[in-house]
């Protein structure tokens, strides 16, 4: 039988998430072929044109071959459906790439992405729970790149950070860069001021997860990549942290493994 190649895209707000895999032959093991990241309003404006109530995604311009199947997801699936493909959950779709990424199937989903937060309860594969939270922005990756910004350090430095972490009570993303700004002026150092940024994270996630039980969570988003953060969450919670190898296109393979 000859290779099946099928292309995921995880519509996320803030980055479009592509996964290209193939299947070498029927019931074999998906492999990775390609990952690629694009900035969510640049790919609408050079690779997406609308046509009627779909999206038709240039494929050619991107570089991508022809496939043979097309399966979409994310915080902009609910908004306009790809030409030529299917549509699934999103929670589906991060459960699928997270069972794909560890070889686990019990295990507790946090996804921390550009805006949003989700926490999934899987058991023997299936997801048996869930709590999402788009509307607010404070447990998310916007929310590191503002105080990042804030802070003038790169994403990758702030991740460095958990020792003596300054208190930070604001649950807004917006007044919480102004309760920053306001400890800066009081002189606290730089790595506290970064840990404090990243307890605040945690310290917002930690309450959620009560009501999830189980010893492993599987820890997957862009914030996943701040490895202060995944540190705090492991000894907050007391349980065992489980990062994929491609923690921020976790939607986008489990788009492939539909």
């Amino acid at each position: 039988m000859s290779e099946q190649i099928v292309c995921g895209i995880d519509l996320g707000s803030r980055s479009v998430k592509i996964a290209l895999m193939e299947r070498p032959e029927e019931g074999a093991r998906l492999e990775i072929l390609r990952l690629e990241s694009l900035d969510t309003i640049r790919f609408y404006r050079e690779y997406g044109r609308k046509q009627g109530d779909k999206l038709v995604v240039n494929f050619e311009a991107l570089g991508l071959p022809v496939v043979d199947r097309l399966v979409s997801t994310g915080y902009g699936r609910n908004t306009l459906e790809l030409a030529g493909g299917e549509a699934i959950p999103e929670l589906k779709a991060h459960v699928l790439g997270a069972i794909y990424q560890t070889g686990l199937t019990d295990f507790t989903l946090i996804d921390l992405g550009g805006q949003d937060s989700k926490i999934i309860q899987v058991r023997k594969g299936k997801m048996i729970d869930f709590l999402t939270n788009d509307k607010c922005a404070a447990s998310s990756g916007r929310y590191l790149e503002n105080m990042a910004s804030v802070l003038d350090v790169t994403l990758e430095e702030l991740g460095q950070y958990t020792d003596n972490p300054v208190e930070l009570n604001s649950t807004c993303a917006v007044f919480g860069e102004s309760e920053l700004i306001g400890k800066i002026v009081e002189g606290f150092p730089l790595a506290e001021l970064g840990a404090g940024v990243n307890a605040t994270i945690v310290k917002r996630i930690l309450p959620l997860l009560r009501s999830f039980a189980g010893e492993v969570l599987v820890f997957t988003g862009g914030v996943a990549h701040n490895r202060a953060v995944a540190k705090l969450l492991e000894v907050g919670s007391g349980r065992r942290i489980v990062i994929p190898q491609e923690p921020q296109f976790n939607g986008a393979i489990g788009c492939c493994c539909v």
